[in-house]
């Protein structure tokens, strides 16, 4: 995995450069300047681009947009301080596949990055409510309960668990059952709600209510 850094924050910068190359993670570039961080975006097509969001040249909405507008593709993902709304739902819609924590745990961080990078779109369990917000409006919520018939009595549990924050691990010592079936349940949740990742079918069961009855 290549990875490309943008944040003013020298210490942290130089820091997170060293723990993600610790974990056979490739930081081709780690910047402080945005222009030059956009240059490098654009001329080496990193596998993912993690971008603060406080910067004083230009801030990470603003850096994403001109990647954008760039034709760049490639996963985009804020990894910041901000927990306020408006910078959660302008990072989505504005084309981000995730926002991530500073405070996360380094692993939780190297999981998220290969999950970005696979695909899916990832928030900081934390900030799931926020993202329901982002999502309303895109014809999810309409048919939410319609498909939430279709998953089975233990798909409907585990749905509800993953609303909670429980981990694959945490809902598979609760249930009495491995991390595989786990897994595979959550793989069948994930089609029959067409979405691509946890936290979006999550959003769908905070948004709807739907573990309003399991409760």
């Amino acid at each position: 995995m290549r990875i490309l850094l943008i944040d003013d924050h020298a210490l942290f910068r130089i820091g997170l450069q060293e723990l993600l190359q610790r974990r056979g993670i490739n930081v081709i570039g780690a910047f402080g300047n945005c222009r030059e961080g956009i240059e490098m975006a654009a001329r080496e097509r990193p596998d993912v681009v993690l971008l603060d969001m406080r910067m004083p040249e230009m801030n990470g909405i603003e850096v994403l947009r001109v990647l954008r507008e760039q034709g760049l593709t490639m996963p985009i993902a804020m990894l910041t301080t901000s927990r306020e709304e408006s910078d959660v739902i302008n990072s989505l819609q504005g084309g981000s596949q995730g926002y991530l924590l500073k405070d996360m745990e380094p692993d939780d961080l190297v999981n998220a990055l290969h999950a970005i990078v696979g695909g899916a779109t990832i928030v900081a369990q934390e900030l799931t409510g926020i993202l329901a917000k982002a999502v309303q409006g895109e014809g999810q919520a309409s048919t939410a309960r319609d498909v939430f018939a279709d998953l089975t009595p233990r798909e409907a549990e585990i749905l509800c668990l993953l609303a909670d924050g429980q981990s694959n691990k945490v809902i598979a010592r609760n249930l009495g059952i491995s991390d595989g079936t786990v897994k595979l349940h959550v793989k069948s949740i994930l089609r029959k709600l067409n979405v691509h990742s946890r936290v979006e079918a999550a959003v769908i069961a905070v948004e709807q209510a739907l573990c309003s009855r399991e409760q």
